[in-house]
């Protein structure tokens, strides 16, 4: 990898691995929909413009109905999965778990490519190796710290339900639309998203009736929107240029390990044992099975 492919990786994995903690903070103070609302907003408001001057902006609307299913199952299912299972008083499901189920989104990639793309490429012993290593790791993830009362099973099915949608939306366009460019497909989808949760944002704003939004849940939001969103898209752009989309795929491993840190070292969440056993598998499980093998 060059030192920009290095630097892109880098700067990609962080600006995706904060997403859950920043989450974490602002939906103890704004609702899921408020959430949702303004990161789409700025993202929209960083990305429009750049796919205006680029050019791909008519192309782009001309595939709608894909561009629509992208952003239902991207930015409408997932992000409201995760912005509610997160909330709650306590949360539901901690910033660092999330960031560890989402990192199966490669892992459901593969059995999406295999049975939507017809890439029969993916089916190698190694690859099903690494998807029943990934399945254990998830089991004793789930069984362990459900017995133990660290996790409740219905909110890791909703981050899991929100990393199936990842990864199905990619294939929509990569099977539909290969030739749209990405800039344009994420920038109008951003659009969408943000017109779908602008009603329910201002019917219900807060997390609570009596919540008062301090400046950290301010700051969230905004690092939410203009990090999280708009950069980490634009960075993940050049990142798929530099390495490919089958590389970088993996960034998913490095948002982990950020989420996990940034939780436990600010937001005092803890490394419970099904995490300590559940991590390592998943990730080399997610490895081996969106590896390329001769």
């Amino acid at each position: 990898m060059s030192r920009k492919g290095l630097f892109l990786f880098l700067a990609t994995g962080l600006a995706w691995g904060m997403p859950y903690f920043f989450i974490r903070i602002a939906a103890a103070e704004f609702s899921a929909p408020m959430i949702i609302f303004a990161r789409t907003l700025v993202g929209a408001a960083v990305l429009i413009p750049l796919a205006i001057k680029r050019g791909v902006l008519k192309e782009t609307l001309k595939a709608w109905p894909y561009v629509l299913a992208f952003a239902v199952l991207e930015m409408v299912g997932p992000w409201w999965l995760l912005t509610t299972a997160e909330g709650g008083n306590p949360s539901h499901i901690n910033s660092g778990l999330a960031g560890l189920l989402i990192a199966t989104v490669p892992f459901f990639g593969v059995f999406i490519s295999y049975f939507y793309i017809g890439d029969k490429s993916v089916i190698h012993p190694k690859t099903l190796f690494g998807l029943a290593v990934g399945f254990i790791g998830l089991v004793l993830l789930v069984g362990i710290d459900s017995v133990t009362g660290a996790v409740e099973p219905i909110w890791v099915g909703a981050v899991i339900l929100a990393a199936i949608g990842y990864a199905i939306a990619p294939a929509i366009i990569s099977k539909k639309i290969p030739n749209v460019p990405s800039e344009g497909v994420i920038s109008v989808s951003m659009v969408l998203v943000a017109a779908v949760y602008v009603i329910p944002a201002f019917l219900n704003p807060l997390a609570t009736p009596t919540a008062k939004p301090s400046a950290d849940g301010w700051i969230a939001l905004a690092v939410l929107g203009v990090v999280c969103s708009a950069i980490a898209f634009a960075l993940f752009f050049e990142l798929i240029r530099e390495i490919g989309s089958m590389r970088a795929s993996t960034i998913t491993y490095m948002n982990t390990v950020i989420a996990i840190v940034l939780g436990v070292t600010f937001l005092s969440e803890p490394l419970t044992p099904g995490m300590m056993i559940g991590i390592p598998l998943v990730i080399v499980g997610s490895i081996f099975a969106t590896r390329k093998h001769k």
